[in-house]
């Protein structure tokens, strides 16, 4: 089968990291598949060097007559069997290559409960029948979708994420390697991963450190991404004088190491799709605390803790409690959380699921 993805871009982010794993995977079955990116360069790439990606360079709203011409080419040159199209403008610019183009099948897929405003859903709504089928990475994320009348329930289902566990895993060489090199010491360290926009809320984390910080002073917070808020929060540190809690290492390649080294796993998104990085946490039994918003619920079950959006009380009072387990304790949840994740959010379950919608 040849199958092309197409997505808005290859920057550090879950979806990235979903579409190059699913595409590795794929062509270890024997397909043939290309990456097509619109915007931007190419960070997250696919292990294995054969697959093809193909830029755009889309640059804004200015540029999408030339995008969609020049998807249109890629598509016509390599004739896939299946088009598979990730986040909001590769999807939209996908299905209406059905207005001009002869394709097999087209599958769209959102990564979020939030894709954008009234407008984006409009967007979906009016190109949704281009599409054979859609998907979104939880059942909270398809309905979110379904209430804002953006596809209707039939139109639209569910195919979690997949983590890679033989990648992510609990390494104890890691462990004291990054630690050293963080100089964490005897501190506990709390993990963060993420791009600093507005929708991981780190001023909501950043609130709850400062909180914490007034009765210990045992962690150190260690944040891996960036993105156009970076200025906004290194202005924030500076504000609630957290430079000796908060540390910024910026893009990493090294994620799974860090999270060997880290203690607890945070998250302090305002909203989210499926979050990726929670489940590739407990892949590698860290304690996750974690806001619960969109799929997040569907991902941590009963091991870990969820605490409410945007309230840095509850997350600071629930990091307080996760800092007092014991190292024993910790481990024990970890344990059962990778089973968790080896039993529901396996690679090979997210590559099965896509190959049936393909061929359906």
């Amino acid at each position: 089968m040849k199958i092309l993805f197409v997505i808005t871009g290859l920057g550090m982010g879950g979806a990235e990291h979903v579409v190059t794993n699913l595409a590795d995977e794929l062509v270890k079955l024997g397909h043939e598949v290309k990456i097509v990116y619109l915007t931007g360069n190419s960070v997250v790439l696919p292990k294995n060097t054969c697959i093809e990606l193909i830029p755009i360079g889309m640059t804004g709203s200015k540029d999408l007559i030339y995008a969609y011409l020049k998807l249109r080419k890629v598509v016509n040159r390599f004739q896939p069997d299946v088009v598979h199209s990730h986040m909001f403008h590769s999807n939209i610019l996908s299905r209406l290559l059905r207005l001009s183009t002869k394709i097999p099948k087209i599958v769209t897929t959102a990564h979020n409960t939030n894709e954008g405003g009234k407008y984006r859903m409009l967007a979906y709504r009016l190109t949704d029948k281009l599409a054979d089928i859609s998907t979104n990475v939880s059942e909270e994320a398809v309905n979110s979708f379904v209430a804002k009348k953006a596809t209707h329930s039939s139109r639209m289902v569910s195919v979690s994420n997949g983590i890679n566990t033989n990648e992510f895993y609990f390494d104890p060489t890691a462990r004291k390697t990054k630690r050293l090199e963080l100089k964490i010491e005897n501190k506990k360290l709390i993990l963060c991963v993420g791009r600093l926009e507005a929708q991981k809320d780190y001023p909501n984390l950043f609130l709850a450190i400062s909180h914490l910080k007034e009765s210990r002073q045992d962690f150190k917070v260690s944040i891996v991404g960036d993105g156009t808020l970076r200025n906004n929060l290194n202005e924030m540190v500076d504000k609630l004088q957290l430079h000796d809690y908060i540390s910024f290492l910026g893009v990493r390649r090294d994620v799974k190491d860090l999270m060997s080294a880290a203690d607890i796993y945070v998250m302090s998104s305002a909203w989210e799709g499926f979050g990726l990085v929670v489940a590739e946490a407990m892949a590698c039994e860290r304690f996750v605390v974690a806001t619960d918003c969109g799929g997040v619920k569907e991902v941590v079950g009963s091991n870990g803790v969820l605490v409410e959006p945007k309230n840095h009380h509850v997350l600071a009072q629930e990091l307080d409690k996760s800092l007092d387990m014991t190292i024993d304790e910790r481990l024990k949840v970890g344990a059962v959380a990778r089973q968790h994740i080896i039993d529901n959010y396996s690679l090979n379950a997210n590559v099965s699921a896509y190959l049936k919608l393909y061929s359906n």
